[in-house]
């Protein structure tokens, strides 16, 4: 029988914000929210840091770029 070992750089899980909250859909409307996964530059903080799940990734990337686009967050920072 083999003793279960934790590993010392073994990290918890971070739960989607979007799952725990109860958000259901993601708006391009939202700017308060989307401007919380995007960096001062403008790009979108990939799911390793933000704790995202993918379903609401790939929401979240739509809705950033559909802001971009109707001109309502940047594609680029103002250096």
């Amino acid at each position: 029988m083999r003793k279960k070992t934790t590993s010392f750089f073994s990290k918890k899980r971070k739960q989607c914000p979007f799952t725990a909250s109860g958000i259901k859909k993601i708006d391009y409307k939202d700017i308060e929210l989307i401007e919380q996964f995007v960096t001062e530059k403008g790009k979108i903080l990939p799911r390793r840091i933000t704790g995202v799940s993918h379903y609401y990734q790939r929401l979240l990337k739509k809705a950033v770029k559909q802001a971009r686009h109707m001109a309502l967050l940047p594609f680029l920072s103002q250096d």
